[in-house]
Order: structure tokens, then sequence, then C-alpha cells
């Protein structure tokens, strides 16, 4: 719903990134949820220290932002050395507990668990009660992590379902009331802006820039960044948001039983949203790649690698070629609901929700028709925590 080109591009590590517009048009498993407790450590840079070769072979170490588990309360100042970020999305709730290092930051805990607050707020606008219930439970957990791991610089943020539904002041009432959280709604420029700035270092160092994507549950925001020939940072020049996400998408379509007719109905569908962008901010794509950060992406690299099981080691900055995604998501199309239920890469929770998003990253790729995509397990919480650390000092660059 929204697409804005840029004045002036600004570059990513600017403390908000916020950037003035010229014009805007509205165009883990359940139970406790996956929780990693480890520590990883996060460098600034892909630079040397990427897990893989353009085409997606294991060439060295990994320089990547890992998973893990969460707490929760609100925004505070800086005190205990200890940074909190948790997203909660219209298809998940996530949080990152981390620690700044000299060259990056230092993973303490993380949790994630899929929930669906947004199940269902397409039809009748509202956040259901069960989907409140689910919220509520992943969040106490998170608020125990945030407690456990003694968190005091926190950014606890909500995207689009808390944005689109009618009892969302409500619903982040009672998170308050039972939990301690204090959720801010973001809007969906901050959205994208904290997406670039969690995924930059994934940007080609030797490439001009990228078109970076984040599929959500919700919302959709495509983003273009692009070097100049002065300064190497990648920088915003332009963003859009549509108002479809893999649960949105396939709550109007179906996610089930994807016939191909539908799935050619979805890509049409978010086609006549991207489609203007792309004709405005599509040209000159040299030296240019995807960069895509979502469950969809990494769901395919996960399956494109044939892992038994999603292991994030071997996911975050993949390189997949165009011919790879293509025969990975017709592998998918190929499956019935059953065997995408039953494939560990994507489980009963996503099963019907992976098409949809296979249908938003088609629709992408034709609109932006670039060799090489690269995947990143990484995206809102990693940028919270970089703004965080940069705005306490904690961080010389990113």
């Amino acid at each position: 719903m929204g697409m804005v080109p840029c004045d002036a591009l600004l570059r990513i590590p600017a403390a908000l990134l916020m950037f003035q517009a010229k014009k805007q048009f509205q165009t883990g498993p359940t139970g406790r949820g996956k929780t990693v407790c480890m520590n990883d450590h996060t460098r600034l840079r892909d630079g040397h220290v990427s897990q893989h070769g353009p085409h997606g072979e294991l060439n060295g170490s990994m320089a990547a932002v890992a998973l893990a588990t969460e707490p929760a309360v609100g925004a505070q100042a800086s005190g205990t050395g200890v940074y909190a970020a948790l997203d909660l999305g219209t298809n998940n709730c996530r949080l990152l507990i981390a620690c700044p290092t000299q060259d990056g930051f230092r993973v303490v805990d993380s949790f994630s668990r899929i929930i669906r607050l947004g199940e269902g707020v397409s039809a009748t606008g509202s956040i259901s009660e069960a989907a409140i219930e689910r919220a509520i439970a992943a969040l106490s957990i998170c608020r125990d992590k945030i407690n456990l791991r003694k968190a005091r610089r926190l950014r606890l943020i909500a995207t689009e379902a808390c944005r689109a539904a009618s009892n969302a002041e409500g619903f982040r009432s009672r998170v308050a009331a039972e939990t301690g959280i204090e959720l801010e709604v973001i809007d969906r420029e901050t959205e994208a802006a904290l997406a670039v700035l969690g995924c930059s270092p994934l940007v080609d160092p030797r490439g001009r820039g990228a078109i970076l994507f984040d599929i959500g549950g919700g919302s959709t925001e495509l983003v273009r960044i692009e070097r100049d020939p002065e300064n190497p940072e990648p920088r915003i020049k332009a963003w859009m948001s549509i108002p479809y996400g893999v649960v949105t998408l396939a709550e109007q379509f179906g996610g089930r039983d994807v016939t191909p007719e539908i799935y050619a109905a979805m890509e049409q569908e978010v086609a006549n949203h991207v489609t203007p962008f792309a004709q405005e901010h599509g040209g000159d794509l040299a030296d240019m790649h995807l960069l895509g950060t979502s469950g969809t992406v990494t769901t395919l690299a996960g399956i494109h690698l044939n892992l038994a099981r999603y292991d994030r080691r071997r996911i975050d900055s993949i390189w997949m070629n165009d011919s790879d995604i293509t025969a990975t998501i017709n592998k998918l199309l190929g499956m019935s609901y059953e065997e995408r239920a039953a494939n560990n890469c994507i489980s009963v929770e996503r099963a019907d929700l992976v098409l949809a998003g296979c249908a938003i990253l088609d629709a992408i790729r034709r609109a932006f028709p670039l060799p090489r995509l690269r995947v990143a397990d990484r995206g809102l919480r990693e940028g919270m925590l970089v703004e965080m650390m940069r705005e306490d000092g904690a961080l010389r660059s990113w």
C-alpha cells in the first residue's frame, strides 16, 4: 500500500533510518516455542566470512546473526549492556537478546513461536480471542527471558496485525496488564527501514546494491538499496509496502489446496501492487541482486539444500540462482498439503502458508528479473539491536 521514492539517499547506518519522501501512494514449533540458547557472535560485516558462494556452495565460516530465545517488557534506558528486541508480527512472535562486542554482538538468548496473531483479521477486522491468548502466552515467555537475562535496553514492536485490527489498542492494553510488555506499533516505513538495517551486511560487497524484500504475515516490504561510487555503505533509494503477506494472501485465496489457477491468481494480485513500483524503480539493475528476509525464502533454501530439518547456520547468507528458486517452487507446487506438512523445513504450521509466500516471491522476481537471491535469516530484530547499540555508542558501524 505504500511506495516512497527518496529526495536524497540516506545512509543505512543512520540511527533511525528515517527518510524524507517526495510522495507516497498506498500501492517454531508449538508448545513453548522454538528456543535456542547460545553465545553466537554476530559480526558487523559479511566480507570474507560468508558461508556460501554465489550459487549456494559452502565455502568457509559463517558471519550470521543467530536466532534466539525471548523475554519482554518496555523500551528503557541502557544499563547492563544486555539488549532485547521483540517483533510481534502477524504470524510470528520473535525475541532476540544480545550483548555488544567489539565487531558486532553476541546473542545470549532467543525465542520464536508461530502464533498467527492476524488470523482472520482481514475478514473480521479484529484480533480473535484465541489469537490474543496465543500471543499473551508467547509474550509471557518473552518477558521471563528478558528478566532472566537482565536486559534493560529494550525495543518491543508490533506490526501489521496491530496496525490493521480495530481492537489493537485493547489488545495492547491487555498485553501490558497481563505481561508487563508495552508494545510499540510501528508504521510500514519504519518496518522497511529496520529490515534494511538488519540485512544490509548481506548486500554483496562487490555489487552495486540489492532489491530487498521482507515477506511478512500481513504485509510485504520492498526496498531498493544502492551504493554511491564515493560511499560503500548501501543507501535506501525507494521503498514500498503492500497489504499482503502469507497469512492475508492465503486467507483470501486458500493456502491448503493450491491449484495452478489459484497460484497464478495469487501472484497476479501481488503483481498489481508491485508493478507500479518496479516501473518507476526497476530500471538499471546491473550488478544488483535480490535479498530476501522471510520464512518463505529460508524455507525455500532449506528445501533446496535437502536439509532433513531446518538449520539456520546453513541457511543465513546462502545464495540461490534463478533456476534454483524456480525448481524449488515447482517442487513445492507438486507436493500435497500433507507432504508439505510432513517436511521438517516447512512443518504443519507453515504448510498452508508457504505457497502464498512463493506467489509473493514470484511476483517480485518477475518485476525485478535478477539472476541471484541472497537468503537472510535475520531482519527486524537484528535491525532494532543494531539501532539501539549505535545510539548508545556500543557499535561504531554495522
